[in-house]
């Protein structure tokens, strides 16, 4: 009898002992390896007294079968408090650093972060910066570069660029903006002299249109003359302009042909002589 009971219950240890299963848990990055009887995942999170919330990730799902040899991550959501180009919200992630947090919010093209990647994300969260590359024009000197960027203003981009703001020069968008994604930024030379307001009204669109078709980088090699209203190079310089005229966005070859206007006290048959009788049809503005 002594015997065939100390039998069973050797059966019964070696039945009990089949059920148990090795199995690793991580929770929030920390790996543990514990010895289960739950048949589920939930069943084993219970018993080990992890929670688990409706924004938590569970790595196999919570009504899985657990298997001997199984891996069961739990990764609980943390509040991020996300600002990204100067505007700010509040997101939820699972990862446990910064540079997963990234990936998880789908941020590829953050550049310039507040953080370095491989800071831990605590479960009461954190606030972040991200200012990502974009791609920005810059026009200056008459010539247009293409330039990647993570700055927050129109200024750092030019600062970063070696174009310092010399004073009088006038910078589109503002020195201040924010240089998104396709940005032309404009650099435009001083503008010293101030046109007169009659000047101003005149059909300078007509002109242009009869000039060049309105075509800013219009050329007729017959001049050669060049851009919206057909310059010489000796009278684009002598209005101040530099470079070629026709590189110049349209506010400023407005700019140096109300100038020369002006500054031929309005004599405008010597300059347009086929089409400066336009400028004086109905005004539409520059």
């Amino acid at each position: 009898m002594v015997c065939v009971a100390g039998l069973l219950s050797v059966t019964a240890l070696a039945v009990i002992g089949s059920l148990a299963k090795d199995v690793v848990l991580v929770v929030d990055g920390k790996p543990q390896v514990i010895r289960s009887f739950a048949a589920s995942v939930s069943e084993l999170l219970g018993d080990q007294g992890v929670p688990v919330g409706d924004r938590d990730l569970v790595r196999p799902a919570a009504q899985a079968r657990i298997v001997d040899g199984a891996r069961i991550e739990v990764r609980h959501a943390r509040p991020i408090q996300l600002t990204v180009d100067g505007r700010t919200t509040n997101r939820l992630v699972t990862a446990t650093t910064v540079r997963d947090a990234l990936a998880e919010l789908d941020l590829a093209r953050a550049g310039k972060l507040s953080a370095p990647g491989h800071r831990h994300v605590p479960l009461s969260g954190m606030a972040l910066t991200v200012y990502t590359r974009r791609t920005v024009y810059v026009f200056a000197n008459g010539t247009r570069h293409r330039t990647t960027t993570t700055a927050r203003t129109v200024r750092q981009v030019l600062k970063r660029s070696g174009l310092p703001l010399p004073p009088g020069y006038q910078v589109r968008p503002e020195p201040d903006a924010f240089p998104a994604e396709g940005t032309l930024i404009t650099v435009l030379p001083p503008r010293t002299e101030p046109i007169e307001a009659a000047v101003l009204q005149l059909n300078w669109t007509a002109l242009a249109q009869c000039e060049s078709g309105g075509d800013p980088l219009a050329y007729n090699p017959s001049g050669p003359y060049y851009g919206l209203y057909q310059f010489s190079l000796p009278m684009w310089q002598l209005v101040g302009g530099t470079g070629m005229p026709q590189s110049w966005p349209v506010e400023e070859q407005t700019y140096r042909a109300q100038l020369l206007y002006q500054r031929v006290d309005g004599r405008w048959k010597g300059q347009w002589p086929n089409c400066g009788a336009h400028l004086f049809g109905a005004s539409t503005g520059p």
